[in-house]
């Protein structure tokens, strides 16, 4: 019987995709007004997490979805850093 050649694992991108959805919905629901810090800060958090597990992974070869997890990662530090400001904005003292 001849040897089975090898095959290699599949890769795993679900944390980078991941990230890229709720990326998404972390940068749509920064605008959206009382509701959206609501949404926007779990979504982000997950979004950055999430790629930050997904950047390694591609480092370390187990995953090939290296601008999935990026743009999430941005996209949710993007939506977090909007709320942040609306929030400074509008908890300023002196007004």
């Amino acid at each position: 019987m001849p040897p089975s050649p090898f095959v290699p694992p599949p890769y795993r991108n679900g944390v980078g995709d991941t990230a890229l959805v709720a990326g998404i919905i972390a940068a749509a629901s920064a605008f959206l007004p009382i509701v959206g810090d609501l949404i926007t800060i779990p979504a982000g958090l997950i979004a950055v997490v999430c790629g930050w597990i997904g950047l390694v992974r591609v480092e370390n070869g187990v995953a090939d979805n290296h601008r999935n997890a990026m743009i999430g990662a941005v996209l949710g530090i993007a939506g977090l850093f909007v709320v942040f400001l609306v929030f400074v904005a509008t908890h300023s003292p002196g007004q």
